[in-house]
């Protein structure tokens, strides 16, 4: 998830967006409706006013229909329609009344006035996109078509909000669309990293995005030029010292003196070995891609490093099964055993090295002291633990290298008087 961090922001940031309008819309609607009903309900008061006063002076049927006429209300007197609204229809609101009438009365004692107190009940109904007001009294009940009002219209509501849908998700469309160079970059870049020198960022877009692939490609120009000058250097400089050392190898055995033949020798093998040492260093770092790494059986590969380093095989115990397979570059793993096996005899009490799979792990052990300090001391160049000992401090540098270049990493634990090298 975090190589798509910006997108699944983007995303979650639409997502977040569209969910708080439709809900925003939502409510709207509710409310909107809510006002719509609650300001058409108004007119049952007309109805109640016209039905009541039909029923207190028992006028006919026919000039009830004509007050009623004049507001375009229509009775209904379908008895199928009737059952059909009101068992089928859409109750919008219902509300219960008190209705207080006065009426003026004569008796033996003369005029007075009389109050009384009747229940009324008005329901608004929707059926079919019409809409109906059912009024009930104690006296009757009435279903009355309103001729002239017509349902809650969502259309426009709805029309504003799929435009500002489509605004907000057009707009991270083209969001969207800006990233898609991005993710070609990291993918470049990606390449670049495993050693694909011809990768190019070159961009003709002008936006920022555009700006930094064109940046990265001048600079890679640049890590390019610098590279070839550096391999171009380092073998001219590893050629041009080798005809010397070969040369005055074979000079030195022309001396007199066996000693001072035997110092030149000595000398010259050490340099010779260098020479070799700073070759093998520049072809790991020289790694461009993973083509070179074949599968293997690991006892194969120590078999062939027990070979390079020219040690007894007695010095050296393997506790690792023939199962056991890596995907390597044969001959820079190989050296990296091998190193790991000089070390191992050379700074042992007994000139001996166990090498063990331990989860999954190749494991170099040996007994000895502790090292005396952390291991990232001993894998810098040119660092050993005694100076009197035939090196040039570069074995575990050079181990470290070809791990790196194998995705691995070397460790180090200290565990009851053995040193134990771990290939993580």
């Amino acid at each position: 998830m975090k190589k798509h961090a910006v997108l699944i922001t983007v995303l979650f940031a639409l997502s977040v967006s569209l969910v708080s309008l439709s809900a925003t819309f939502w409510e709207f609607h509710k409310l909107n409706k809510q006002q719509y009903i609650d300001h058409i309900f108004t007119k049952y008061s007309v109805i109640t006013q016209i039905y009541k006063e039909h029923q207190q002076r028992q006028s006919s049927e026919i000039m009830l229909e004509a007050n009623l006429a004049v507001y375009k209300l229509l009775v209904m007197r379908d008895n199928e329609t009737n059952n059909n609204v009101l068992n089928k229809g859409e109750i919008l609101k219902r509300e219960g009344f008190k209705s207080f009438d006065t009426a003026l009365m004569v008796n033996s004692s003369g005029l007075y006035t009389k109050n009384s107190v009747s229940n009324l009940r008005a329901t608004m109904i929707e059926y079919k996109n019409h809409i109906y007001f059912f009024i009930e009294t104690q006296s009757g009940a009435i279903l009355i078509e309103d001729e002239e009002l017509e349902p809650y219209d969502y259309l426009n509501l709805l029309y504003a909000y799929s435009t500002i849908f489509m605004i907000i998700s057009f707009s991270f469309v083209l969001v969207l669309h800006k990233l898609r160079p991005l993710i070609r970059l990291r993918k470049k870049i990606a390449l670049f990293g495993n050693g694909n020198m011809k990768v190019s960022f070159k961009t003709k877009s002008c936006d920022e995005i555009g700006l930094v692939a064109n940046e990265i490609e001048i600079t890679k120009e640049k890590i390019k030029t610098i590279l070839e000058s550096r391999t171009l250097f380092l073998r001219n400089l590893m050629h041009e010292l080798k005809t010397p050392i070969a040369k005055g190898t074979i000079a030195t055995q022309m001396l007199d003196s066996e000693k001072q033949r035997n110092r030149f020798t000595s000398i010259f093998h050490r340099l010779e070995s260098l020479v070799t040492e700073f070759a093998l260093i520049e072809e790991v770092t020289s790694i461009s891609d993973k083509r070179d790494f074949k599968e293997y059986r690991l006892v194969d590969v120590i078999d062939g490093a027990i070979d390079m380093a020219m040690v007894e095989r007695e010095a050296v115990t393997i506790d690792i099964g023939g199962e056991i397979k890596v995907n390597v570059n044969y001959r820079l793993y190989t050296t990296a055993i091998k190193n790991m096996i000089d070390n191992a005899i050379k700074y042992s009490v007994d000139a001996h090295v166990k090498i063990v799979m331990i989860n999954n792990e190749l494991c170099f052990e040996n007994r000895g002291e502790c090292l005396a300090h952390p291991l990232q001391y001993y894998i810098e160049p040119f660092t050993k633990e005694n100076p009197s000992k035939n090196s040039f401090g570069l074995g575990l540098y050079l181990v470290d290298s070809i791990l790196k270049a194998h995705g691995q990493v070397l460790a180090h634990e200290y565990d009851r008087g053995v040193n134990r090298f771990i290939f993580a």
